[in-house]
C-alpha cells in the first residue's frame, strides 16, 4: 500500500499496490504492520457497509466525541464516492479545514480518517457501496454531526446532493453547534 498524507495531519489517501497476472490482480488492502510503518496507529475492530442506490446520495458529516471518537478507513467497494474529512481538533493547525478524495471500486483506494475528524461522502454513481473499517465500535447515543453545507466550512461538493437522510439535514450549523454543545465537541 502507498500512504499519501493530505493537508490535514493524520488523514491519508491509501492506494493499493496490485500484483497483476492473467487472472486480474491481488492486493493487500489492510495490514496493521504497514499502517504502523506509515505512522498510523489503527486496528480495525468493526466493519460496516453502506449501500447507496442513488447517484449523489450524501451521508455526513458524522463524528463521535472522545472517549468514543472513531478512526476509520473508508473504501468504495462498488461505484465511486467523493469522500470528505473535516478537522475538528481545536489544537490542530488545520482546525475546521477539510480535505477530499475521489475513491472508486475500480482503483480500490481508501482514505484513513483519524479520531477528531468529521466524515461524509457523496456518491458519484448509482449503486455505490462503501466499506468502513472502524477503529472502535459505534456507541449508540454518541453520534454527532455537522451540516454538509455549513458556510463556515464551505466544502466544495462536486454536485448537489439528490438524496440526504433526515438526520443529516438536521445537524446544526457550526455556529449553532458551538453555542449548544460542550466545548470538547468542536
Amino acid at each position: 500500500m502507498r500512504f499519501t498524507p493530505t493537508k490535514i495531519a493524520g488523514v491519508f489517501h491509501i492506494e493499493l499496490e496490485p500484483h497483476r497476472d492473467e487472472r486480474g490482480f491481488f492486493a493487500r488492502a489492510y495490514c496493521t504492520e504497514e499502517f504502523a510503518q506509515a505512522g498510523i496507529d489503527f486496528v480495525s475492530t468493526q466493519i460496516n457497509l453502506s449501500r447507496n442506490t442513488a447517484q449523489h446520495t450524501l451521508r455526513g458529516m458524522h463524528y463521535q466525541d472522545a472517549p468514543y471518537a472513531e478512526a476509520k478507513v473508508i473504501r468504495s467497494v462498488r461505484g465511486a464516492i467523493y469522500d470528505v474529512a473535516v478537522d475538528l481538533r481545536p489544537d490542530s493547525a488545520t482546525y475546521l479545514q477539510w480535505t477530499a478524495q475521489r475513491l472508486s471500486a475500480e482503483r480500490g483506494d481508501a482514505m484513513f480518517i483519524p479520531e477528531g475528524c468529521a466524515h461524509g461522502f457523496l456518491t458519484l454513481e448509482a449503486e455505490t457501496d462503501v466499506l468502513y473499517q472502524m477503529g472502535r465500535p459505534y456507541v449508540p447515543g454518541q453520534a454527532r454531526g455537522l451540516r454538509y453545507d455549513d458556510p463556515a466550512i464551505a466544502i466544495a461538493w462536486p454536485a448537489s446532493p439528490a438524496v440526504i437522510g433526515a438526520q443529516d439535514l438536521a445537524w446544526p450549523l457550526l455556529q449553532v453547534a458551538r453555542s449548544s454543545q460542550k466545548p470538547s465537541s468542536l
